[in-house]
């Protein structure tokens, strides 16, 4: 993943402006880092069918982490989380202010579009790409499971509704990167296979956040913790023993998964995920 860092940070969005602190602002949540998981996922599964696209999927790796960052700047500001810490450094609204913070996530989640408007594929294969990254990051994913957790805050959800929420906050964009993966190397079937993985990948993520977050301290996580007795987490609404049988459940049946994939997909995404799908054990 170096690689790609080093991609990252000689593409940072710029801007030549009189704004003091405007292109300070967009660039502090990707030079902060952050675990760059569902970028990791994307060039795996290019590297595993054809390690010559790697060059080009960076671009696409990119966008998805440009649109994933601005969720979190989102996320973290006083009208949804108000969160003062992210990625170990203070959010945006804190370092600067409220409007910024709102306007550096707009500039991000444009900025995906525009990196992979020029990602060097056909095309047919970058609009399928835009199609894969709106699709599940927009009205009917990601944005959508965000509207679902703040307007049912202080309410609680079944635990079939509460799956349904963090599908699309969080599930769908971890699937697409899967599937985007897949796009690049012209795997059309396993791309709905991986995408329908990266459902369930996605799920047992977020079970495995809301169990990080009552037990692990804000500076070990490098956001705040014990944030969310007002939200339907897993662990609210389950109870910390009940997720944690939930996250086993759902490992085991993605460590299988793994296990049916051919071998260079399996080498690829065995590597990375292995230490993900167990963190809650940790």
């Amino acid at each position: 993943m170096q690689n790609f860092e080093n991609f990252l940070l000689n593409h940072l969005p710029a801007s030549k402006s009189i704004h003091p602190t405007y292109e300070e602002a967009v660039q502090k949540m990707l030079i902060a880092g952050g675990k760059r998981f569902r970028p990791a996922l994307l060039l795996g599964v290019v590297n595993a069918y054809n390690p010559l696209m790697i060059g080009g999927a960076y671009h696409a790796a990119y966008a998805i982490e440009l649109l994933h960052t601005y969720s979190l700047i989102h996320d973290d500001l006083p009208a949804m989380d108000n969160s003062p810490l992210r990625r170990g450094e203070p959010t945006l609204h804190v370092l600067f202010d409220e409007v910024t913070a709102i306007l550096a996530g707009d500039a991000l989640n444009t900025y995906a579009f525009e990196v992979l408007s020029n990602a060097p594929f056909s095309d047919f294969t970058r609009v399928e790409l835009i199609r894969e990254l709106a699709t599940n990051g927009g009205l009917n994913g990601m944005v959508l499971g965000q509207a679902i957790d703040c307007y049912f805050e202080n309410r609680v959800l079944s635990i079939d509704d509460v799956k349904i929420l963090h599908t699309n906050k969080t599930a769908k964009l971890i699937a697409a990167s899967l599937k985007m993966g897949a796009i690049i190397v012209g795997e059309e079937k396993l791309a709905e296979t991986l995408y329908d993985f990266g459902i369930k990948l996605g799920l047992l993520f977020q079970i495995q956040d809301d169990i990080l977050d009552v037990t692990q301290s804000s500076q070990e996580a490098g956001k705040l913790t014990n944030n969310d007795e007002n939200k339907n987490s897993f662990v609210t609404i389950l109870g910390l023993d009940e997720a944690f049988l939930e996250a086993e459940s759902l490992a085991n049946t993605l460590l299988k998964e793994i296990d049916g994939f051919d071998e260079k997909l399996k080498s690829e995404l065995s590597k990375l995920l292995v230490h993900y799908i167990n963190r809650h054990k940790n």
